[in-house]
């Protein structure tokens, strides 16, 4: 897939994929800190200082996020839950990934304000990297296999009106 390209015809889903995008470019910011974390790229002092970095970008990236899940949640997924059936399937799993990705930045955010070695550093760092990872196949399995459910599944007209429902920022 080319960088920049939206894969998705209708309008609604192109919203959702614009949003992935934005949040992915945050995404790719604070994972390059993990990494560095994780491969050993710090000293123990520089590493202090992209601790405090990770959590500000971090902290930073929940509204977004926040805002992008709660506009599936309110409105996608009840939407093309009438058509697919909301109890059970690929709409339930994709609403825990919601909750578990929260779970894994809040836990991090939460035990990682303090003085800490290189190995702690290292091992707090972990639960940013479960998110990361939860969060970009999350995106891929929305955008390979809900998002063209919407188009086969939504008559036009609830398309359009899902499109005005999200059509609002996740960013202020």
């Amino acid at each position: 897939m080319e960088q920049g390209t939206l894969q998705n015809e209708a309008p609604a889903m192109r919203i959702l994929e614009n949003e992935h995008r934005y949040l992915a470019h945050l995404m790719n910011e604070w994972h390059a800190i993990v990494l560095g974390l994780q491969n050993d790229r710090y000293t123990p002092e520089q590493a202090k200082g992209e601790l405090v970095r990770l959590r500000k970008l971090l902290n930073d990236f929940k509204a977004p996020l926040r805002k992008h899940f709660q506009k599936e949640e309110a409105y996608f997924f009840p939407r093309l839950g009438q058509h697919i059936g909301y109890e059970q399937g690929p709409i339930v799993s994709i609403e825990n990934e919601h909750e578990e990705v929260f779970a894994y930045i809040d836990h991090f955010l939460h035990y990682s304000d303090g003085e800490f070695t290189l190995e702690q550093m290292k091992a707090l760092s972990r639960d940013a990297g479960e998110a990361f990872e939860i969060l970009t196949v999350h995106f891929v399995k929305e955008e390979t296999v809900l998002f063209p459910m919407t188009e086969k599944v939504m008559r036009k007209a609830e398309q359009e009106q899902l499109y005005r429902e999200m059509y609002n920022l996740i960013v202020e």
